[in-house]
């Protein structure tokens, strides 16, 4: 496989974690029992752990990069939820 390949399969299986790790959430806050909570709870954090991995291999070969924020867009986000008024 080429590396354009392998970039694509890492995204592919990226997303894919990312969707269970949604289900897997929606399906811990909806049990209806302690033991399913439990049960989604833990595959829950085994499908973050699993998401992570797969991000942080992805971002050693730079094929996942986050662009940081600049200072001045954070205190226009600060400043306009701070002004608001419940």
């Amino acid at each position: 496989m080429n590396e354009n390949n392998d970039k694509s399969l890492m995204m592919d299986l990226l997303n894919l974690e990312k969707g269970v790790c949604d289900l897997y959430l929606h399906g811990a806050v909806e049990s209806a029992t302690g033991s399913v909570h439990n049960t989604f709870s833990s595959a829950l954090n085994e499908s973050l752990g699993m998401q992570d991995r797969i991000y942080s291999e992805m971002s050693a070969k730079g094929w996942y990069q986050n662009d940081c924020a600049e200072q001045e867009k954070i205190n226009s986000v600060k400043q306009k939820f701070s002004s608001q008024s419940c």
